[in-house]
């Protein structure tokens, strides 16, 4: 069975003058949640890496 990518979800909240990163999961309803909990000024970015050749 080939591994398969599984996609990171990193939330990050501006704070003048940068983004910085809040959380990073595999899970993409608990990135909702803290996205959800922080209010404005929030981004969610998914993140999958490509399959290696071989």
């Amino acid at each position: 069975m080939p591994d398969t990518p599984v996609a990171t979800y990193i939330v990050s909240v501006f704070e003048k003058p940068h983004w910085r990163t809040a959380l990073t999961t595999k899970d993409k309803e608990k990135a909702l949640a803290m996205a959800k909990e922080i209010g404005d000024k929030v981004r969610i970015e998914e993140i999958t890496p490509k399959p290696k050749r071989r």
